[in-house]
């Protein structure tokens, strides 16, 4: 049966792969992602177990396969994640702990963190789904945020015209992300990872990427990019009925399709 499915979701990539190239041909495509320019610097509510980010929360149910994780994929015949062959990736915004000193958050450091965490994110669906820019009826819109950034308590003791005065603390943060279609903005899976990372996720260099001292902060960052491309993964994974219907209309000689 496993054999079966993976033959079968061959078969269905091969169409898909041949319906992409006309959506490509009318879209504007570039292989980078947006810019991250000057990130506004919003703040979660107090008592708020949600940012209010994503447009919809009240379909969000405990996954099953991922901990600590809400997420919702769309279960309807007419507009679900199958029928989608490109994303556009916009671009992360960041969401202050209730009691964050935001004036200790300086516009370079958040944009630092939008700017590593948007390329994470972008490299992770970029061979799931051709990066656009333009909206259109088989294009999803990608929405990031990280939530509940904060200051570290103490100067952050770097130097150099890169360091940030005060370390940015992410022990705490979480993401909410969601996929919308992009003509519609209904919204098509979502899903609110709070994986508490503890002490030691703390940025303090504009290009803290570079810097082994700032490991754990790249790590946290990197592991939920790669637990974003799991939860499409499997968002992704047809179902039986799908599978039957992909086998049945594959006509790889032009065939009539078979009969069940």
């Amino acid at each position: 049966m496993k054999g079966k499915y993976m033959v079968s979701k061959r078969k269905l990539a091969g169409q898909l792969i041949l319906s992409c190239s006309a959506v490509l041909l009318l879209t504007a495509v570039t292989s980078c992602t947006r810019k991250t320019e000057s990130v506004e610097l919003k703040k979660m509510p107090a008592n708020a177990q949600f940012s209010g980010f994503l447009s919809k929360y009240d379909a969000l149910k405990q996954s099953p396969i991922f901990e600590n994780t809400l997420v919702y994929v769309k279960q309807d015949d007419a507009k679900n994640i199958h029928k989608y062959f490109a994303v556009i990736v916009e671009p992360v915004e960041i969401y202050a702990a209730t009691n964050a000193d935001t004036t200790k958050i300086p516009d370079r450091g958040r944009t630092a963190l939008a700017a590593y965490f948007q390329n994470d994110i972008t490299r992770a669906v970029s061979d799931a789904f051709p990066i656009v820019n333009e909206p259109g009826p088989l294009v999803l819109r990608l929405r990031t945020a990280l939530i509940g950034v904060d200051t570290s308590s103490q100067a952050s003791g770097e130097k150099g015209d890169d360091a940030l005065e005060h370390g940015v603390d992410i022990g705490k943060v979480g993401v909410e992300m969601e996929m919308v279609d992009s003509v519609t903005g209904e919204q098509i899976v979502a899903a609110v990872d709070r994986q508490n990372l503890g002490q030691g996720a703390v940025v303090g260099s504009v290009n803290f990427s570079r810097d082994q001292k700032f490991e754990a902060a790249r790590e946290a960052f990197d592991g939920w990019a790669a637990r974003l491309r799991d939860f499409l993964d499997s968002a992704q994974e047809l179902s039986a009925e799908d599978l039957r219907r992909a086998d049945a209309t594959y006509r790889p000689y032009g065939d009539t399709p078979r009969s069940r």
